[in-house]
């Protein structure tokens, strides 16, 4: 079994792309994505044990991967990473900054550690992630960066901390494409919205209870895939984006969009798309249609 990608097999032949958060979740899906399209893919988080784990499955697929552990909310560590991973494996082509984490709890409750913690995992870091990439080596050579928002267009009740690091990433984004658009590097954004992913399970309570239902919100009544977010951050990546810089796709179904107002009708032809060989159905989601 290999990665079912619709992008051609050697579109990133020669490339190195770091991926950061690639232990798990979207992040792993398009580690192996990259992987399989010829890719030198270098594989960062916090957890030695994830990555070394989705660096195995990767070369054991046929393909190149290299992780190293690093908590990138630390500067020093952040810089001394980069340059590392350039010194060991040339320059760097590609950048997505997939890290992050939030957890679910009202304004009224979130303290100012809690706050800030999350403005650093999912701001904070991926900052320091794409200045010291481009410092040290895009500035050189051109190269694309990808950043991970999410649907956090109306407010995002009930995480209002990842919404204000979320919607700073996007500023951030359009900042990073002005600046430095004239080295040739381009720096995009993806928004998923609801996903089938592994960071589903992490959740408790009355959050994990309402996930099985959220597809009823979405007007394509179904929830989104890692294939689909992996295939837009690639085409992202890829030269068919060229003269795209500066911009956030939306990968939610239109669940962002239109007002309670409207009402959806029943699923009929919404069909998925779904690549990834070594996928998993969240925990929270099995025995649902």
């Amino acid at each position: 079994m290999a990665f079912d990608s619709i992008f051609k097999p050697d579109l990133f032949a020669g490339q190195t792309i770091i991926v950061t958060g690639g232990g798990s979740g979207i992040g792993r899906c398009t580690a192996h994505e990259l992987a399989a399209l010829g890719a030198h893919v270098l594989l960062v988080g916090r957890k030695s044990e994830k990555l070394k784990k989705v660096a195995a499955e990767i070369i054991a697929d046929g393909g190149k991967a290299s992780w190293q552990a690093c908590d990138i909310r630390d500067e020093e560590a952040v810089t001394q990473l980069v340059g590392q991973l350039i010194k060991d494996h040339g320059p760097i082509h590609g950048l997505v900054n997939n890290a992050g984490g939030q957890y679910p709890a009202p304004l009224a409750s979130i303290n100012q550690k809690g706050f800030e913690t999350v403005l650093r995992t999912n701001l904070v870091g991926g900052f320091l992630m794409a200045r010291e990439v481009f410092n040290q080596s895009m500035s050189q050579h051109g190269g694309s960066i990808v950043n991970m928002l999410a649907d956090m267009w109306g407010g995002m009740p009930g995480m209002g901390h990842s919404g204000a690091a979320r919607s700073g990433m996007d500023n951030l984004t359009k900042t990073a494409a002005v600046e430095w658009g004239y080295a040739g590097v381009r720096v995009n954004a993806v928004a998923p919205g609801w996903i089938a992913s592994s960071g589903m399970d992490t959740y408790e309570g009355a959050f994990k209870a309402l996930i099985p239902t959220l597809r009823e919100h979405v007007p394509l009544k179904r929830i989104g895939t890692e294939s689909e977010v992996s295939a837009a951050i690639v085409f992202l990546l890829s030269p068919a984006a060229a003269f795209i810089s500066g911009s956030t796709l939306r990968i939610d179904g239109a669940a962002s969009l239109g007002s309670r107002a409207w009402p959806l009708h029943k699923a009929q032809h919404s069909a998925s798309f779904n690549g990834f060989h070594r996928a998993g159905l969240p925990d929270v989601l099995k025995g649902e249609d």
